[in-house]
């Protein structure tokens, strides 16, 4: 096997870091939802060739990540209001209670990941950081279900928090955030104070609170620069 972690046998750009670039991508909102994924323009950016790039393409779709439209090509998924519903009902049947789970049984290490991933969301508020923001948002509540401890119920949290940063990207209201800064603090707490019950309710209203946050009516636009998101500083 080659030394390079980035290229398989073949010399081509091996597909996980392309899924990652796409995937970040998506919950960074540099990719909106609707946009054409334009195959030639995937092979341009990520230097792939088309096998790897359906490859990527299909393992998106499988995730309800991507549209698959027959004769027309690959589109970043559109979640519709009712799916949009479905997803937020989802998270609240499961998420209190994962955030009880851990609560009932934190350790001090797991106590740490969670202070060091809110100390790393405050600082990419501090430094206008928004992309960062929502990512680190978003993986905040998979850090949860990954921690306590059920990795089909954390399997499951992945995928619906990458469709709720979808459903951000469709149905936000510009200037009002989708998740309250001071949520993740004060849920953080009660997880590490060990009161299951707060930590329960806490989750299900910051759920709720996302929800109605959004407006589920409007659909913004931007543009897409495919090569930006595989460059490296």
């Amino acid at each position: 096997m080659p030394a390079s972690e980035r290229e398989t046998a073949d010399n081509q750009p091996a597909a996980e870091p392309i899924y990652q670039g796409l995937l970040t991508a998506i919950m960074e909102h540099r990719l909106p939802a609707g946009t054409k994924l334009v195959e030639e323009r995937l092979c341009e950016a990520t230097g792939a060739g088309r096998p790897r790039i359906r490859q990527v393409l299909a393992r998106l779709a499988h995730e309800q990540l991507v549209t698959l439209v027959p004769n027309k090509g690959a589109f970043v998924a559109q979640p519709s209001v009712e799916e949009a519903r479905d997803v937020f009902q989802t998270r609240r049947i499961i998420e209190p209670e994962l955030a009880a789970m851990l609560a009932r049984a934190c350790s001090r290490a797991q106590a740490a990941r969670l202070r060091d991933h809110i100390a790393a969301e405050h600082a990419a508020r501090e430094r206008g950081d928004r992309a960062a923001t929502i990512r680190l948002s978003g993986e905040y509540h998979v850090l949860i279900a990954e921690m306590a401890g059920n990795h089909v119920l954390e399997r499951l949290i992945r995928e619906t928090v990458s469709r709720t940063c979808l459903i951000i990207t469709l149905y936000d209201r510009p200037g009002l955030p989708a998740c309250p800064e001071h949520e993740h603090d004060t849920l953080a707490k009660a997880i590490t104070a060990g009161d299951a019950a707060r930590a329960h309710d806490l989750m299900r209203e910051h759920l709720e609170h996302i929800e109605h946050s959004l407006d589920l009516h409007t659909t913004p636009t931007s543009a897409l620069d495919l090569e930006s998101i595989f460059k490296r500083a």
